[in-house]
Formats: structure tokens, sequence, C-alpha cells
């Protein structure tokens, strides 16, 4: 009788430690996140041991452009991607007939004026060649930045998303030359000056708050965010996953990291 019982104990035994397992790994959850290399890329491997504490494995692919990371998502192909702002993603979703939206703000990159020919904006000549990035929310941002600083005056109807035929007073006759964003910091030395986005700045070792002669101011509107698919806002793992980006552990890293190239939007 005793041998019978010590049987069923060991069976019971190897039978809940089977269940625990299989309960284990059903708790585990899988995200894929798309992102461009710095900072994004870099911030989601800074949380990535933080989220699988809380039992979720993060799988960060990472893009060099801003439209595949969109399409990725529509598709299916992610869960949630970390790259734009909304400014962006809403005339993303316009053009492409897509219905992404933002989940949560996580920061901001100052956009910033380049030069390697002029130190102070008071200084840029007549005739000067400015690079802006070629799509329309950037182009837009691009442009505004310029009108901020006095360089140029925008139509008031054109709004965030204007573009050179907007400009109404160039009173120093700039030359405009829209290039893709992560090509503008390449061709730097082909132009005299450059706006750039502040991701590819530091992906070209660029300084914002010492190279740029220009640079955004932080309560800029164009926080990036995370975009997901509208049927996923209700997410818990994504929910964990906002929570640690936003965190004072991030917060500080960031202000550890970027050299005022990146501010926090939280």
């Amino acid at each position: 009788m005793k041998k019978l019982l010590i049987v069923l104990s060991l069976v019971t035994l190897i039978f809940v430690g089977c269940g625990n397992e299989t309960d284990k790994k059903e708790d585990v959850s899988n995200l894929k996140i798309g992102a461009t290399p710095i900072p994004h890329a870099e911030l989601l491997n800074e949380v990535k041991e933080k989220l699988a504490d809380d039992g979720i494995t993060l799988e960060i692919v990472e893009f060099t452009d801003y439209v595949k990371p969109n399409l990725a998502l529509s598709d299916g192909e992610l869960d949630a991607n970390f790259f734009q702002h909304t400014p962006y993603l809403e005339d993303f979703n316009e053009k492409n007939d897509t219905d992404l939206v933002e989940l949560a703000k996580i920061h901001v990159e100052p956009l910033g004026l380049y030069s390697d020919k002029y130190e102070d904006v008071e200084k840029i000549e007549k005739g000067s060649t400015i690079a802006i990035p070629n799509d329309p929310t950037n182009g837009g941002r691009a442009l505004l930045l310029l009108e901020n600083e006095g360089l140029i005056k925008l139509d008031k109807e054109a709004g965030l998303l204007a573009t050179e035929k907007d400009i109404v007073e160039n009173p120093k006759e700039l030359e405009f030359k829209a290039l893709e964003s992560a090509q503008i910091p390449r061709s730097l030395g082909d132009v005299d000056l450059a706006v750039i986005n502040g991701n590819y700045a530091l992906e070209a070792d660029l300084v914002p708050t010492e190279d740029a002669i220009l640079l955004e101011g932080k309560d800029s509107p164009y926080a990036n965010v995370i975009a997901i698919r509208p049927e996923d806002k209700d997410n818990e793992s994504l929910k964990v996953l906002v929570e640690a980006l936003q965190s004072d552990e991030i917060k500080n890293f960031i202000k550890e990291n970027y050299d005022g190239g990146v501010v926090t939007a939280y």
C-alpha cells in the first residue's frame, strides 16, 4: 500500500510539474516591434530585459526608411512600430489607405539645421542651397523651423504640410533641395545647409545641441510615438511596453546618452 501511495504521489508531482511548465510557456507573450536604429531600437533594447522579467519576449526589427515599417504593421507582420511622429502617421494613413493609430508618445527628436559652411544663421548668404526632407510632414516641419527663425515666410493657410510652393517671402533667395531623410546627412557636403531629423543626425555622429546652428525646441508637437493597429489598443503586452518606455530609467538613459538630440515627451 505504501508503495502504491508513493507511486501515485510521484505521478501527481510529474503531472503538476508539467502543467506548470505549460502554463509558464503560455504566459510568455511575443512582441515584434519595427524601429529605426537610433534612438528607437536602442530604447527598445534598453527595456528588453525588463519586459522579459514580465514574461514578454521582445523582437526588434530594424528599418532604415519611413515607409516599410508602417506597411509591415498594417499587413500584420509587426505588433507595433516606433519611428514616427503623429503628423507623419496621419499623412501616411491618408495616402496609403491605412488606419494605424498612436498608442503613446515617447520622445521628441528636435529637428536641426546643420552646415559645413556656416556657423551662424545670420551669416547665411543669398542663394544658399538647403536640403530638406522630401516627405510632406517632415518637409513642412523643416520649413516651419526656417520660418520661425525668419529665414522665410509661409502662406498662413499652408499648415503643417507646407511645401516650397507655400513660401511667400524668401529674402535670402534660398534654394531648396528635397531629399529622402536618411540621405540628407550624407549629402551635407553637397549643399550649403541641411535640415536633418534628430535620429539621422545621431546616426551620422552629429551632436544636435553642439552641431546644429538652429534647433527645434523641446515643446515641438512632433513627438515620436508607438503606432499600432486599432484592434490592439487594449493589448496588455503593448501596455507593459509603453510603461517601460515611459519609465524614469529610460528618461535617465535619454538624458545621459543623446546630448539633447532626444528629449522625453512624457
